[in-house]
This record gives structure tokens, C-alpha cells and sequence, in this order.
């Protein structure tokens, strides 16, 4: 079993280092929510003082948290961890951000001799607790190899996009696709409903013709379509819409940086933006059908 420090314990962190204390790993935690801490300590986990202190004889570092600005202060800041973590830890950054930030984060570790990898996730707040999310990791293949060993303890699918920073747009490119495709199926379906069709009905042709796809099979965003879907249960996340539109300008910043037309992701982008200032961006991202059912 490993070391692990566990920085970041919010809605998707807590129940990752949940599952790494339940692996039998020795997991130091690190958060400002004492609250947080005080929970992971409660199963197992030991409770640092400092950020500083996650990193003390740590075969790895995992860390979740909001931005790229944070990943950055975290561990290149002026009293960033890049002072103390050991050579021989492999730092595991889980953390939605633009690939530029990992790559940075990731070039300047590799000046101190540490070793690093960007691994956001796919999966949810469901997925976080039933240890079921998809690692989508770029590093070397050592650093992989090595990576997978205890992401496979948080994670059913865990992939290797390629270098440094190829997590990061592997996740944004997946998400952009997520979110045309609930924008989609849910204007379809309240077309539908207009014309008098039974969304149920409606549901079950389409997942049986061309226009099937994942939000049909297993998050209709139509309410009382399908049974413990967050459209089922008031739109409570679930993937809230703020972190969709947080998502959707990364990907949008990433288009503008290869020039990549993305039409679709840019529309998705600015619904999304509508919903926030709707007041909606708790909610879960597939509360978009409300757009085309509120009249």
C-alpha cells in the first residue's frame, strides 16, 4: 500500500480519497473546509496542518481542485510544494484546468526532478463514491504505469491520452461533445412533447434509431422519463451547470488556440452562460431541457 497525500476534498475529492483510505492506503488530507478534513479523518484518513505537510514521505500527491490558477500557486506559487515534494513522488493532478497550466505545472516539476501527471475525471459525484470514474491521463508511459496503480483504486477506466497537458483536452473535447449532445436531445424531445408526444415513447424510438446517444440511454434530461436521473429528482447535481460552462470555455480557449472550428461548442457554450445568469448554475447541467420546456 502507498503514501498518499490528498490535496482538494470538495463534492469529487472527498469521495476519492474516501476510496484510496478504503484501498487500505496510509492518505493524508488536505483542506481549507475543516469539515471536510474532519470527515476523511473520521474514516481513516490523517489530517495535515498544512498543505506542506501532504507531501512528507508521500509516494504520491493527488490533487482536486477548482482552476488552473490554483493547481499553479499549489505547487509552483512562492512557497509552492515544487520546495518540498521528494524526487521520488508522482504528483497525480486530477483537477479540470486548460492544458497550458498542466504543462507548465508539469515542466517545472520535471526542473525540480519531480515527476507529474494531469488525470482529470469523467464520472460525477455518483461516480467519485462508487469509485466507478474514468482517469483520462497524460505523462509518460512510466509515470502512467505508475499512476495506474492506485487510480485503478478510485476508477473503472483509466486511459492514457498522451503527453503532459493531453488529459486536459481529452476531458474538454469529450465535455464540449456531452454538452451538444443534452442540448440536442433535450430541444428534440420538447419538439415532441409540443406535438403531443409521450416523452417516454419518444425517448425509447430514438434510443432505437440514429439519433440514440448517452444522455438518451442513461440521463434523460426530461423529467419522470427515467428513474434516479437528476431531471427525476428537481435537477439536483449530479454535474452542475457551472462546472458545464466552466468546461465549455476551456474548450472554447482551446479552440482558439489551434484555430479548431467549434461552432456547436461555442452555441452550448453561450446556453450554458444563460442558464448561470438564469440563476441556474446549481443545478445540474441537464437542466438545459428547462430552456426549451419553460414558456
Amino acid at each position: 500500500m502507498a503514501k498518499i497525500g490528498f490535496i482538494g476534498l470538495g463534492n469529487m475529492g472527498g469521495p476519492m480519497a474516501s476510496n484510496l483510505v478504503r484501498a487500505g492506503h496510509s492518505v493524508t488530507v488536505f483542506d481549507l473546509s475543516e469539515s471536510a478534513v474532519a470527515e476523511l479523518s473520521s474514516q481513516g484518513a490523517k489530517a495535515a496542518t498544512s498543505v506542506e505537510q501532504v507531501c512528507e514521505d508521500a509516494d504520491f500527491v493527488v490533487s482536486m481542485l477548482p482552476a488552473g490558477k490554483h493547481v499553479r500557486m499549489i505547487y509552483c506559487g512562492e512557497n509552492g510544494l515544487i520546495n518540498h515534494l521528494d524526487k521520488s513522488t508522482l504528483v497525480i493532478d486530477c483537477s479540470t484546468i486548460d492544458a497550458e497550466s498542466a504543462q507548465f505545472v508539469g515542466n517545472e516539476l520535471a526542473k525540480a526532478g519531480v515527476s507529474f501527471v494531469d488525470a482529470p475525471v469523467s464520472g460525477g459525484v455518483a461516480g467519485a463514491a462508487a469509485g466507478t470514474l474514468t482517469f483520462i491521463v497524460g505523462g509518460s508511459d512510466a509515470d502512467f504505469n505508475r499512476a495506474s496503480s492506485i487510480l485503478t483504486d478510485m476508477g473503472k477506466n483509466i486511459f492514457h491520452a498522451g503527453n503532459i497537458g493531453a488529459g486536459q483536452v481529452a476531458k474538454i473535447c469529450n465535455n464540449m461533445l456531452l454538452s451538444i449532445l443534452m442540448a440536442g436531445t433535450s430541444e428534440a424531445l420538447q419538439m415532441g412533447i409540443d406535438h403531443g408526444l409521450d416523452p417516454k415513447v419518444l425517448s425509447e424510438i430514438m434510443l432505437n434509431s440514429s439519433g440514440r446517444n448517452w444522455t438518451l440511454e442513461v440521463y434523460n434530461p426530461c423529467p419522470n422519463v427515467q428513474e434516479n436521473v437528476p431531471s427525476s429528482n428537481g435537477y439536483k447535481p449530479g454535474f452542475m451547470v457551472d462546472l458545464m460552462a466552466k468546461d465549455l470555455g476551456l474548450a472554447q480557449q482551446a479552440a482558439q488556440q489551434t484555430n479548431s472550428a467549434t461552432p456547436l461548442g461555442a452555441m452550448a457554450k453561450n446556453l450554458y452562460n444563460l442558464m448561470q445568469n438564469q440563476g441556474k448554475g446549481a443545478e445540474d447541467f441537464s437542466a438545459i431541457f428547462k430552456l426549451y420546456s419553460e414558456k
